[in-house]
């Protein structure tokens, strides 16, 4: 299985608009982050997990010609705002599998009305889904593979992340209760939000998400979802404990 992440940054990507802060300003390319995301493929199957503001961007810049479907952790904006660029693989393949927790698929309905219109009255050149909810405790067969969904907690949100065979991916975790921890214990590979170095009230910050890894015990770890406060990529990845690592766009691992 390899995945590929399509964006490590926080709802603002790195570099935000008009900061002059020093990360923002680095010509480090490791320190340019799109809005979070990842692709997970296997044999002829390929996934994406969110589908934020630079999914156009993204999809370009990995040379991706097909989908099998997205799968969406949570509604905000930075995981869902890019929807409507699916288009040109509704137009190749038609109908586009999506999976979420029917919270989810009820915003994306509101937001996006004309992608779920059908027959007449849909309007020429807007795209189609098919909806499957994810529902916690009932894996999502996806390719073969058994998708396990994990119930986390972004504040007081509901999000879901997902556990591909030994690849397990977590973003936007404040807290994850007990029993939803033991459906990743062990991975080889997990990928978990570590947003910056002060605490946060709806994500993770370095130290909580260490703890969380000492918890897990993957063989490997890679935090995502940064932003600019957490500090240069270089500097910070030097830090980090042996197996443990700073994602970064266009970063590829196989599991």
């Amino acid at each position: 299985m390899k995945i590929t992440f399509l964006g490590t940054g926080t709802s603002q990507g790195i570099p935000i608009i008009g900061s002059d802060h020093p990360v923002c300003l680095s010509d480090d390319p490791k320190d340019k982050r799109l809005r979070v995301s990842v692709m997970v493929e296997w044999g002829r199957y390929c996934y994406v997990i969110d589908c934020g503001p630079d999914f156009r961007q993204q999809m370009l810049r990995a040379g991706v010609s097909r989908i099998d479907g997205i799968l969406f952790t949570h509604e905000h904006a930075d995981h869902t705002m890019g929807l409507d660029d699916i288009r040109p693989f509704f137009f190749r393949q038609g109908d586009i599998p999506i999976y979420a927790h029917q919270r989810v698929l009820g915003e994306l309905r509101q937001r996006f009305p004309y992608i779920f219109v059908n027959g007449k009255e849909k309007y020429p050149g807007a795209p189609g889904v098919r909806e499957y909810e994810v529902v916690n405790g009932k894996p999502v067969l996806l390719g073969g593979m058994e998708v396990i969904p994990v119930n986390v907690m972004h504040n007081r949100l509901q999000v879901f992340g997902y556990r591909f065979g030994d690849f397990a991916y977590l973003t936007d975790v404040k807290t994850i209760a007990e029993e939803e921890i033991e459906k990743v214990v062990g991975v080889k590979a997990l990928v978990i939000n570590a947003l910056r170095l002060k605490p946060h009230p709806s994500h993770l910050n370095l130290e909580e998400a260490l703890q969380m890894v000492e918890r897990i015990k993957p063989e490997k770890a890679y935090f995502t979802h940064i932003s600019h406060m957490l500090g240069f990529h270089a500097e910070v990845e030097k830090e980090l404990p042996p197996g443990v690592h700073l994602a970064y766009d266009n970063l590829q691992i196989v599991v």
